[in-house]
């Protein structure tokens, strides 16, 4: 580190030594070094261009099929079909999809909670039967022994 510094300073003092009396073009070099050496990266001021074609600011616009005008009256878009427009937006679709996979999930939870409901419902009743399956195991155990001792005497 000192040796560079040193180096830097020497430069620094060689050029501020023969600047009075060099042309200027020196200077512009002794300048461009000075800012290479620091690690300083100047770049040319550039004008502003203009753009060299317009750019309209429309959203792209799709024409929905059958099943996407479903879902946009299923998500509450539109009350009937009859409003849906010929072309619309991505941005209206995708959200009106997200709308539905939305209500599809609650659907499915509150369906996966009654099933839940139905099933302890189902085996409180079983139980009042005395129905298990340790119970009906060895019903189906003992008949297929039966079926099995029946085919042994027929041979």
């Amino acid at each position: 580190m000192g040796i560079l510094r040193g180096l830097r300073l020497a430069a620094g003092n060689f050029f501020r030594l023969y600047e009075s009396h060099d042309s200027s073009s020196l200077r512009l070099t002794r300048n461009t070094d000075f800012k290479r050496i620091t690690g300083f990266c100047t770049k040319p001021q550039e004008s502003p261009k203009a753009p060299t074609s317009t750019y309209s600011h429309r959203v792209p616009l799709h024409r929905p099929t059958d099943w996407e005008k479903r879902i946009l009256l299923w998500s509450g878009r539109f009350k009937s079909k009859d409003q849906i427009p010929e072309t619309i937006s991505f941005e209206m679709l995708d959200a009106a999809k997200n709308k539905v996979r939305v209500k599809i999930s609650y659907m499915m939870i509150a369906l996966t909670v009654l099933g839940c409901v139905v099933m302890v419902i189902e085996g409180k009743q079983a139980a009042r039967r005395n129905e298990s399956l340790t119970s009906l195991n060895l019903e189906k155990k003992a008949r297929m022994r039966e079926e099995s001792a029946i085919k042994a005497k027929a041979e």
